[in-house]
């Protein structure tokens, strides 16, 4: 199958299996897993921070991370799209008593410095909630976030003694898109969660990295929040493998989203909206998405236009240049037929 749904649903590469199976492995939750620790302290390095901590996940290192930055009562600020708002449950305000403000979006995925400059809340009024961090998202829906916004957002953080956190699940996107080193991305925010099991064909994890007192109170809500592992080293070695083999392949996804924007832009009845790094986004009309989805499945090719409005294709590295064409040919040929 061509599986367009999402870059989550990668397979572990042959080579990225047998490296999980030599993977030497400790007790993580005692921090004596060899390959935990490697892995660790090499995602530290290349983002520039003094330590990081491997998660099973990035909602969870995106909650650990929000609650060591702030504590009950407090509140951050966040994109009203962004998946830590929007799509993680609720976990701040849930599990951490940590209210979100959400700011509309610009066009470009940043969030307007004058919408988070008003947002911020007096200091002292006990009628508010304490505003303690910003939380920006890179790539957001694909979009990698000018390092020019970046750096006046920081500015207007650090003005205000607010934190600064990332959502990089596709971090890796936004550097091999913009030719950034991953460190110079990372250096305005005080902390950074990093997804291994998107494009960069993992199968779980993500890690959190920051100062080493930031990283030693995510350790604690790590274990609060259930996210403390025994021989995680087994998941550690395919995240190792994944930096290690697959970051720069990333440019191969963006070519192929490009491919498959062009091929739809030929294809009468839809219409693309935007293609950014390995995310193409189409507006099909809703009376043809239950079907095209079902016309495309029995194709071969995975795709979720089951909802009206906007549908997002996703490429990834189980998507060939060969798969881009055959994706483009069965949506031509269900229109054709339409």
């Amino acid at each position: 199958m061509i599986d367009l749904r999402s870059d989550t649903v990668t397979r572990p590469t042959p080579a990225m299996r047998g490296v999980m199976a030599d993977a030497p492995v400790g007790d993580d939750v005692m921090g004596d897993d060899p390959t935990v620790l490697r892995l660790q302290s090499d995602v530290a390095a290349r983002a520039g921070k003094e330590a990081a901590l491997f998660f099973p996940s990035g909602t969870q290192s995106n909650l650990a991370a929000l609650m060591a930055h702030c504590g009950r009562g407090d509140e951050y600020l966040v994109g009203q799209l962004a998946h830590t708002y929007k799509y993680e449950g609720g976990g701040a305000a849930v599990l951490g008593s940590v209210q979100p403000q959400p700011i509309e979006h610009a066009a470009d995925g940043s969030l307007p410095l004058d919408k988070l400059r008003a947002a911020i809340k007096p200091k002292g009024d006990p009628h508010f909630a304490r505003t303690r961090l910003l939380a920006l998202e890179n790539t957001f829906h694909g979009q990698v976030i000018p390092q020019s916004y970046i750096e006046e957002a920081a500015a207007l953080a650090r003005q205000h003694e607010l934190a600064l956190h990332l959502d990089g699940a596709r971090v890796f996107n936004a550097a091999v898109a913009s030719g950034r080193d991953l460190a110079d991305i990372c250096r305005p925010f005080d902390s950074v969660s990093i997804c291994f099991s998107k494009g960069l064909g993992a199968p779980v994890g993500s890690v959190l990295v920051g100062s080493r007192d930031l990283i030693a109170t995510a350790t604690r809500w790590r274990k609060v929040l259930g996210g403390g592992m025994r021989q995680s080293g087994i998941l550690a070695a395919a995240c190792q493998y994944a930096m290690a083999h697959h970051v720069d392949r990333l440019a191969e996804d963006h070519a192929n989203a490009e491919r498959l924007a062009n091929g739809l832009r030929q294809v009468a009845g839809i219409s693309v909206v935007r293609q950014s790094t390995n995310m193409v986004f189409v507006d099909v009309p809703a009376s043809h998405c239950r079907a095209l989805t079902d016309y495309a499945g029995t194709r071969g090719v995975l795709m979720n236009a089951v909802y009206g409005g906007t549908t997002r294709l996703v490429t990834h590295l189980d998507v060939s240049r060969a798969d881009i064409d055959t994706a483009v040919a069965t949506v031509k040929d269900y229109f054709a037929r339409a």
